[in-house]
C-alpha cells in the first residue's frame, strides 16, 4: 500500500513538473501592432516632411462649351456686332527687349514699339483690341474693346525694358478676357491671342499646360513672333499654334500683318450652334 501511495505521488509531481518545463519553453505571443500616432515614425518622417507637388494652375472647368463657362466673369450685355474679330496682343517687354543686334540699330523693344503700332492702326475698326503688356516687373493692360486706338499705341509706347517673361500669366489673362467678349458675342467671332515675345517664358510648363487648355477647349487662335530668337520657343508647335520667327524688324511688321490675313481666312462654324 505504502509502495502504491509513493508511485502515486511520484507520477504526481513528475505531470506537475513536465507541465512546468513545456509552458516555460514556449514563446510569448507577439502583440498585435499598434497604429502609429502623429508626430511618431522613422526619421524620414519626422525629421521632415514629404516634397509638396509643385502647384498647379487653376483651369476653369465646366460641362458647358465655350463662352459659357462656370466660375469665368459673365459678360450679361450682348455685343453690337456678334462676329466681330478680336485680338489680345501679349506684348514682351522683359529685360532682354533692351539688347539690340537683329533690329537696325534700335533696341528690340523700340523696334517692336514702332511695328505694333503701325499694326494697330491697320486693325479694322470693328475689330476689338486689347493689350497684355508685361515690363519692369509691372503690367500694362488695356480691355478688350474697339475704337480705343489710340490709348492702345499710348500704353505700347510708355513700356520700359525690364523684368522677367511671365508669359503664362500673361495667356491666363488674354484668355479671360477674350472668354468674356465671347459670351457677349455668343460665341461668334474670331478670337486670336498675338505675341511679340523674344525669349522662354518664366514658367514653361505652366505656359505649355494653358496652351493645351486653350486649345482643347475654346476657338481661340495662337499667333506667336519670335522676335530675334528663330524658331526654338516653346509655342513654336506645328500643327497647333501659328509661329514665325522674325529676324529683323521688316519681318517683324510683316508677320504682323499676316495675323490680319490668317483671321480673315478662319472658319469658326464648329463653334456656332
Amino acid at each position: 500500500m505504502r509502495k502504491m501511495r509513493k508511485k502515486s505521488v511520484f507520477i504526481i509531481v513528475w505531470i506537475v513538473a513536465a507541465t512546468f518545463f513545456f509552458r516555460c519553453g514556449e514563446e510569448s505571443p507577439t502583440p498585435p501592432a499598434q497604429p502609429q500616432k502623429a508626430g511618431t515614425g522613422s526619421a524620414a518622417t519626422q525629421g521632415g516632411k514629404p516634397p509638396l507637388p509643385d502647384p498647379q494652375p487653376s483651369f476653369p472647368t465646366s460641362s458647358k462649351l465655350w463662352p459659357f463657362i462656370e466660375g469665368e466673369p459673365q459678360d450679361e450685355e450682348l455685343a453690337r456686332n456678334l462676329t466681330a474679330k478680336n485680338y489680345a496682343l501679349i506684348f514682351d517687354g522683359s529685360g532682354s527687349m533692351s539688347e539690340s543686334g537683329c533690329s537696325d540699330g534700335l533696341t528690340k523693344i523700340d523696334a517692336a514699339k514702332k511695328a505694333v503700332a503701325e499694326w494697330s492702326k491697320s486693325v479694322p475698326e470693328d475689330a476689338n483690341l486689347a493689350l497684355v503688356a508685361f515690363h519692369q516687373g509691372k503690367w500694362s493692360l488695356l480691355p478688350l474693346a474697339g475704337g480705343q486706338r489710340a490709348e492702345f499705341i499710348n500704353l505700347v509706347q510708355n513700356m520700359i525694358a525690364g523684368g522677367t517673361t511671365p508669359l503664362a500669366e500673361a495667356f491666363e489673362k488674354a484668355y479671360k478676357a477674350l472668354t468674356v467678349r465671347g459670351q457677349a458675342q455668343l460665341g461668334y467671332g474670331n478670337y486670336t491671342i498675338v505675341v511679340v515675345t523674344d525669349g522662354q517664358a518664366n514658367d514653361i510648363r505652366t505656359l505649355n499646360q494653358w496652351v493645351k487648355y486653350i486649345l482643347a477647349n475654346s476657338p481661340l487662335n495662337i499667333y506667336t513672333i519670335g522676335f530675334c530668337i528663330g524658331n526654338d520657343h516653346s509655342l513654336n508647335q506645328p500643327g497647333q499654334t501659328v509661329y514665325k520667327p522674325a529676324n529683323n524688324p521688316e519681318e517683324l511688321r510683316e508677320s504682323l500683318k499676316e495675323v490680319l490675313a490668317e483671321a480673315e481666312t478662319f472658319d469658326d462654324s464648329d463653334f456656332k450652334e
